[in-house]
């Protein structure tokens, strides 16, 4: 479905934080809670299907990727420490179960961890979705810039 940019539908008012994280985690749009956030397995889509709020403007970079290695590499060395603990496993078994496991969170939590963090964005008005560095940049900001190229 094509999308015109320069019909902009975003929405006007107040945005709670924790619903939007809460509706991007669930891989749904931070605004409606509806539509779809995703199309493809972390490629947001440009406009949510439901209500037509805007969420091309999304930013996520490596921060998905960082608060993921984050939660299983605590969950995975928990894991070890306490079977370690209690258990005498071969190492065939250690060799086999934690990479595994390691994989198999890492794909699972990428896509709702990075819904969180669009949820967030979108919110706080981030990066496009509303805020006041929306727009062309001024005087001050077009001098700050030059001032960073000369430094």
């Amino acid at each position: 479905m094509p999308y015109d940019i320069t019909t902009s539908r975003m929405s006007v008012g107040p945005r709670e934080a924790w619903p939007a994280i809460r509706r991007g985690f669930a891989n749904t749009c931070p605004h409606c809670g509806k539509g779809r956030m995703f199309g493809a397995y972390l490629k947001v889509n440009a406009v949510c299907e439901a209500c037509g709020e805007e969420l091309f403007h999304e930013q996520a970079h490596d921060f998905p990727p960082y608060i993921t290695i984050s939660i299983v590499a605590h969950v995975i060395l928990m894991g070890i420490v306490t079977v370690e603990q209690h258990a005498e496993w071969p190492v065939w078994l250690h060799m086999t179960v934690w990479p595994l496991l390691t994989i198999v969170l890492s794909l699972a939590l990428m896509q709702p961890i990075k819904g969180a963090v669009v949820g967030y964005q979108w919110a706080r008005r981030m990066h496009g979705f509303g805020g006041d560095d929306d727009g062309p940049p001024g005087r001050s900001q077009r001098e700050a810039r030059a001032r960073d190229r000369t430094a």
